[in-house]
């Protein structure tokens, strides 16, 4: 059996004291740390164990971070303990009712349109685009002291808000020496109160996208996360669990499909929302589908699986519940999902996205499956 990201939270819970499953059986301790490093695939941490021998050394188990493999998806996921298709953050964008018609918002930075446009924070407050209580919120409401360790832009960002859905004291961290300074807080003190800690680090995941997985600058911050967790390891307190996984893989860029030069590709088609690993396709009109998914097909077919919403849906690609309307609405009325090192770009509205070198949100075990280290 595989776990799932959304499997560590609960696991985390029963560690705690809650009387609630505990699918990672993890033992009971006084605190526990989730250090999420962005970017942290299980299949290129098992490929340069080399660079990373600390890391390598403690992997308890593989996680299956779902689909699409993105950090907005998987964060909520984790702070949720539950799949896409539950709590509703089905991409890196994709498209929300605003206004009296439908606009493509992007989840990961709280935007409309694009990585780059209008705040949507305002017009979308986020406890109304993801409604579900948070494993997070279960365990300030049983007694135990919430920690965020993370950068101060995520302090009051609309994801923060949306996935974790809890107050805590926040430890800013915008480098690893800040990481380990934060986790160490959280942990070095007396007394019998139970405490959980959420941190983050993006380093490896801008290396990747910018320089490409396992390039020269990607194996560095790999290097630099693995010395940081041994220093942890060895300065944790043994009433201190940590805990290190990640949101996604990522895969190189291979073929570029360029969506913006195919203007056919256009036809019927209302809004294309998602990122270069998965896309979302809104129809004009409902009469438009067959046309939209045999010319999407016909012309991806080297390069992606194209599907309509109805069977990513039966077929549980989001998740093995099914979703509820409101998030049925906002998966594409067909999706394409890249296939090998196929990336499909919309240079007009992503610029920076369409330049990378690293992608990620496929159904490749390179972008799902990431790593579960533990320190017990």
């Amino acid at each position: 059996m595989r776990y799932s990201l959304a499997d560590v939270l609960p696991s985390v819970a029963a560690a705690l004291g809650m009387d609630v499953h505990n699918p990672l059986r993890l033992r009971p301790n006084r605190d526990v740390v989730v250090l999420l490093i962005d970017g942290l695939g299980a299949e290129l941490l098992a490929r340069h164990r080399d660079i990373a021998p600390t890391l390598s050394a403690h992997v308890i188990t593989t996680l299956d971070a779902g689909f699409p493999a993105t950090t907005a998806v998987s964060i909520t996921s984790l702070a949720l303990g539950a799949p896409c298709a539950t709590h509703g953050i089905i991409g890196y964008s994709f498209a929300v009712p605003h206004a009296g018609r439908s606009r493509v918002f992007n989840a990961l930075r709280w935007r409309f349109d694009s990585a780059t446009g209008p705040d949507a924070l305002a017009e979308l407050p986020p406890e109304d685009v993801q409604r579900r209580t948070s494993r997070i919120q279960d365990l300030a409401a049983h007694g135990v002291d919430v920690h965020y360790v993370i950068p101060g832009y995520q302090r009051d960002s609309g994801l923060t808000r949306a996935a974790f859905r809890a107050a805590g004291t926040v430890h800013p961290a915008a480098d690893l020496d800040q990481v380990r300074a934060g986790i160490r807080a959280v942990a070095r003190r007396s007394g019998t109160g139970r405490r959980f800690a959420y941190a983050y680090f993006a380093d490896l995941d801008v290396a990747g996208h910018l320089h490409g997985p396992e390039s020269p600058e990607w194996l560095r911050v790999l290097a630099d996360v693995d010395r940081a967790v041994a220093d942890l390891l060895t300065d944790l307190p043994a009433e201190c669990t940590l805990l290190v996984t990640g949101d996604h893989g990522m895969i190189h860029a291979g073929t570029v499909v360029d969506l913006d030069a195919r203007p056919h590709l256009r036809r019927g088609v209302r809004a294309i929302a998602g990122e270069a690993r998965v896309r979302h396709i809104y129809l004009e009109d409902e009469a438009a589908r067959s046309d939209v998914l045999a010319a999407w097909t016909e012309e991806l077919s080297t390069a992606a699986t194209v599907v309509t919403r109805e069977q990513a849906v039966d077929e549980r690609w989001f998740g093995p519940t099914p979703p509820d309307p409101v998030v049925t609405a906002r998966i594409g009325d067909v999706i394409a999902v890249a296939e090998h090192h196929a990336v499909l770009v919309c240079p007009a509205r992503e610029p920076l996205e369409s330049t990378m070198l690293g992608h990620h949100g496929a159904r490749t075990a390179d972008e799902r499956l990431v790593p579960l280290i533990a320190s017990r």
